[in-house]
């Protein structure tokens, strides 16, 4: 048996078989059967709260009744057309605290419809055949430049294509799909789907992707506004928050989000080094994903520290549940002062001034992203100001997804963003606003 014991960082802490087993998809896909037994629980209730509390204003019960009445294809056009990217939102939505929170059945059996399954039965189903759903309409004559290749960037570029723009989508990565690519635990999209759901997209026609171009350094705002008619910035958040301790810059200290991403990249899992005793700093989806991660990759002892209490983690109660099933431990009202080889010290955060010491081979910085570059634009805090369209304080320039005001960091949000952007966009060249 692999050891697992073994301090500091190493690779091939289990074996491939049980690696294998720990990544599996987290929720096994509906078959046609389950998802019409599925279906059949939902009230189709008229005025559905459900609809409501998708930021893509799916209308739910439409699709549960085509799944209902097999058929599965149909419902799934009903998702498309709101939420071009409903494949991968079926499988990464926090669906427990938006529309299945909303869902009369949970109110009262405390059991919702699984709507998110059933949005993956339907998009899945569809996404299966070779023709791709959508048809682009005649020319406008218009080349859209969108920056970044994200959930908001892909849904803002098809949106466009299909209204008949010429779109070029430019992204800082070697690969497009944002977040979606390198930013998901790869237990909930597994067998390549991020990728596998961009061509599928690109499916529309009119949608050049060019990657390794980043803006600030290889593209400029004003040269993307002089060579197109409109700019759509999509960038994300890229930088990461410091902790600012004595002992940040020791080995074993590094960013959650790279090394989710080099997981989600990594052709062997075995060969991925992970610590023995690994500590994440910070209480979001990110956290979550980066430990529970660690601890199917063999780390001993995982411990999520978050300065707050339970109540104030942005990540859901089912993700906290998810890692505590996983055996990740949760410390609360603690926050590191300072991280030694070895072992991380953490200060509580209650006023009493005791600290605690935990050993720690990797420590995970897991407490938020910042915007890489603003383009010269407003700002609104931290983030490019952006009006209810998603226009910015320029003229031409539109901005949507993490990297723009107002709005929450979720994927499902990002797409919402693109698309009424998009619409917006198109409106406007086309003379309507």
């Amino acid at each position: 048996m692999p050891d697992t014991t073994t301090p500091g960082l190493a690779a091939a802490r289990l074996g491939r078989d049980e690696l294998k087993a720990n990544f599996a998809d987290l929720h096994e896909p509906l078959d046609p059967h389950e998802a019409a037994v599925a279906a059949d629980r939902c009230y189709f209730c008229y005025d559905a709260p459900c609809i409501t509390a998708c930021p893509t204003s799916i209308d739910i019960p439409l699709f549960i009744r085509q799944i209902a009445t097999g058929t599965s294809e149909a419902a799934a056009k009903t998702i498309f057309d709101q939420n071009i990217l409903g494949g991968m939102c079926a499988r990464v939505c926090p669906t427990e605290t938006l529309c299945e929170e909303a869902c009369v059945r949970e109110a009262a059996e405390g059991k919702p419809v699984e709507i998110g399954r059933l949005q993956r039965h339907a998009t899945d189903t569809l996404m299966a055949k070779q023709a791709h759903p959508y048809v682009r309409a005649a020319s406008t004559g218009k080349k859209i430049a969108v920056v970044g290749a994200g959930p908001a960037g892909l849904a803002a570029a098809h949106r466009l294509a299909m209204l008949g723009s010429d779109v070029t989508i430019y992204d800082a990565r070697s690969k497009a799909g944002g977040l979606n690519e390198f930013g998901i635990a790869s237990y909930k999209s597994t067998n390549d789907f991020a990728a596998r759901e961009v061509d599928w997209l690109l499916g529309i026609g009119g949608i050049t992707i060019q990657t390794g171009k980043t803006l600030g350094s290889d593209l400029s705002l004003d040269e993307l506004s002089t060579d197109y008619d409109a700019v759509f910035l999509a960038v994300g958040l890229g930088g990461v928050n410091a902790l600012s301790v004595d002992g940040e810059d020791n080995s074993g200290v590094s960013d959650a989000v790279d090394f989710i991403g080099d997981l989600r990249q990594a052709s062997e899992l075995a060969s991925l080094p992970v610590g023995r005793d690994v500590v994440v700093i910070g209480g979001g989806m990110t956290a979550v994903d980066a430990a529970v991660q660690s601890k199917l990759l063999g780390a001993r002892n995982v411990t999520i520290a978050y300065r707050r209490g339970r109540d104030r983690m942005s990540a859901s109660p089912y993700e906290q549940e998810l890692a505590a099933s996983k055996g990740v431990q949760l410390l609360f009202n603690v926050q590191p002062a300072a991280i030694h080889d070895g072992e991380i010290e953490l200060a509580y955060t209650d006023g009493s001034h005791e600290t605690l010491r935990l050993p720690a081979d990797q420590v995970f910085k897991a407490i938020g992203q910042t915007l890489v570059t603003d383009a010269g634009l407003a700002l609104d805090g931290r983030k490019i100001a952006v009006d209810p369209n998603g226009r910015t304080s320029r003229k031409g320039v539109w901005a949507g997804g993490d990297c723009a005001s107002g709005g929450d960091d979720l994927t499902v949000t990002a797409v919402a963003e693109g698309r009424d952007a998009a619409m917006d966009i198109h409106a406007t060249l086309m003379g309507g606003k």
